[in-house]
């Protein structure tokens, strides 16, 4: 453990000084400027302390123990320990000494004096040189920088020191695609752990390449690995590393102090990339964070693995698209390097599969300095993530259409007038579709506020009635949040509404108001037909327009997709280009090897008026 100013930069000083050491003679100054570690955690929600120490027969322990237990009890475990640790080595020395040697004589030739009845090590607790008296509890006993003596050995404490629980690489990778590894830390900071990233030698190289320590050589006597320049949580191979597989060294940190390295290789190597995709073109646009006056904004339906991997999307929805590009792996890849690409400071995602959120995006999102948040439907869900240098989550105010509808006294007069429609109350409160809403509140202006509303209504062609009960209980619900519970606050309200602009959804929204006998009351035929009036407070406009289409199929394409914002807040500053037609169509529609969904993302910079 280090506790030193710039400790980022003196640590790489001490491992680039024992790089160019023997092994032996790391090792050997190594132990002359450290003791051994003794490490605790203690955490004041659980019971128990951990303590992990190495005893000096080499055998490893890990001990669960009360917090509220005397110091004495531990350090009398302790010492048992280790005396049994001694006898068994006295044991094995002594077995070896009595097996015959080569020439089938005895090894030691002569009586040799008795070995001596091991005793109980003396075992103390020292802090700031001070022995620690044994009535005194764990909890306050083991602190950090205290010193335990076993015997003669002595050990550093360090208390809580940062930790990974969770190093993964991901299972796919490919050339010219950021790999953002999943990693969980205790009592540490991304942001303060040091990472180094490896690659493969050449196949059929034996040798590690000078200045690669030979702690990272491969466990197959065939591998070895070279040093990239990469120290950053994300690597992004190239052509050249094709074949390869890729090594990750990373150490968690805190600021101050940091914790023991992990280190882990990738189970693949490096695929080729699908070349140009999609979403190259729109990256040209979105090079760099926008300045704190801006909000870049994407909503995007990013295609749940729960439908995509199924024989229905293989045969029907997608024939025309290759299996490969509908595997969740293939698509991950895609999808983290176009919303990476986007240097968003707010993105609101539909069709997320719970995996994904955890597994992938948040992974690859937090590397790139945002923060998410995950609403499950029934298969999948909502996901909204925001720019942590800009914003801070102030509350959640999620909600469920159908139980709001039911049991929220907001809607009490949306319910009674569907009641008296039962068919097609029936449809309605079947649905399971959610509303995800997030107040934001800005890092650099506490007084600015941001309503953040995400959705993914019915899908049904035929659901057009069940779209607006679903969409008049968002705006009520919404504007309970931006008008009661914050005053004022301006509104953007992102999603995959699944309307044209030519359905009586839209018109609802841009209006304000929809009529009793529109024609969409009637949707799914007279039997289900629910004829009502329906007002709501906001001015909101789509600020990307109405797109020729934002979903592109085989059968269908039209613009689904919306974000609609608070004009009397925020205005546009730029909606960033869709792809080309030529693009979409490449490979006859979407998804495809060059686009992860069937949805377009959305993607504008909004200003605060």
């Amino acid at each position: 453990m280090w506790r030193l100013p710039g400790a980022r930069a003196a640590l790489r000083v001490i491992r680039t000084a024992l790089e160019k050491l023997s092994p032996a003679e790391a090792q050997s100054q190594t132990a002359a400027g450290a003791m051994e570690r003794a490490v605790v955690r203690c955490v004041p929600s659980e019971p128990k302390l951990s303590l992990s120490f190495a005893l000096a027969d080499g055998s490893h322990k890990n001990m669960q123990r009360d917090q509220s237990e005397p110091l004495g009890r531990v350090l009398s475990r302790i010492a048992t320990n280790a005396l049994k640790g001694h006898a068994k080595a006295a044991a094995a020395k002594k077995s070896r000494k009595s097996r015959p040697n080569a020439s089938g004589g005895a090894a030691c030739s002569g009586p040799g004096p008795e070995p001596a009845v091991a005793c109980e090590p003396v075992v103390k607790l020292y802090y700031r040189e001070e022995a620690v008296a044994e009535d005194v509890l764990n909890v306050d006993a083991w602190q950090d920088g205290a010193v335990l003596q076993i015997g003669d050995v002595k050990y550093k404490v360090e208390r809580n020191p940062p930790a990974f629980t969770e190093l993964q690489l991901p299972r796919y990778i490919m050339a010219g695609f950021p790999v953002c590894p999943k990693l969980s830390l205790e009592f540490g900071d991304p942001a303060s752990s040091l990472f180094r990233w490896y690659k493969e030698a050449k196949p059929g190289a034996a040798e590690p390449e000078v200045g690669v320590p030979s702690s990272l050589s491969s466990s197959s006597p065939s591998s070895s690995w070279t040093e990239t320049e990469v120290e950053e949580r994300v690597y992004t191979p190239s052509n050249a590393d094709i074949g390869l597989r890729l090594k990750l060294h990373c150490t968690p940190g805190d600021g101050q102090r940091f914790g023991p390295s992990r280190e882990l290789e990738s189970v693949c190597v490096v695929e080729a990339g699908p070349g140009t995709c999609t979403f190259d073109h729109r990256h040209l646009y979105t090079k760099k964070v926008t300045e704190d006056a801006l909000i870049r904004t994407v909503s995007y339906n990013i295609l749940a693995d729960t439908y995509a991997q199924t024989e229905f999307s293989r045969t029907v929805l997608y024939p025309y698209c290759a299996p490969y590009a509908l595997e969740l792996d293939y698509r991950q890849n895609l999808i983290q390097k176009e919303l990476t690409g986007y240097n968003a400071d707010v993105i609101c995602l539909q069709e997320v599969d719970r995996a994904v959120f955890s597994d992938s995006l948040v992974p690859a999102l937090e590397a790139f300095g945002l923060e998410g948040v995950f609403r499950i439907k029934q298969h999948e869900g909502l996901a909204t993530f925001y720019r942590k240098s800009k914003f801070s989550l102030l509350s959640q105010h999620d909600i469920s259409f159908y139980e709001a509808l039911e049991s929220d006294p907001l809607h009490k007069e949306l319910l009674e007038k569907l009641v008296l429609y039962p068919s097609a109350q029936e449809k309605v409160l079947q649905r399971s579709s959610v509303l995800q809403v997030s107040v934001l509140q800005s890092t650099k202006d506490s007084s600015k506020r941001i309503c953040v509303a995400n959705t993914h209504l019915y899908w049904h062609p035929k659901g057009g009635y069940i779209r607006l009960i679903q969409m008049a209980v968002a705006l009520a619900h919404i504007r309970h949040v931006s008008c009661d519970l914050y005053p004022g606050i301006p509104v953007i309200f992102c999603g995959d509404f699944n309307s044209t602009p030519s359905t009586g959804m839209y018109h609802f929204v841009i209006n304000g108001s929809i009529p009793e006998d529109h024609e969409d009351w009637a949707s799914n035929g007279e039997e289900e037909r629910c004829n009502m009036s329906l007002t709501h407070f906001f001015k909101l406009k789509s600020a990307c327009g109405e797109p020729a289409y934002t979903n592109y199929v085989g059968g269908f394409h039209g613009c689904l997709d919306y974000i609609f914002i608070d004009l009397n807040a925020l205005e546009v500053e730029q909606v960033i280009p869709l792809p080309s037609h030529e693009e979409v169509t490449t490979h006859q529609a979407l998804p495809s090897v060059s686009h992860p969904s069937d949805h377009i993302a959305l993607v504008c910079d909004l200003k605060w008026k």
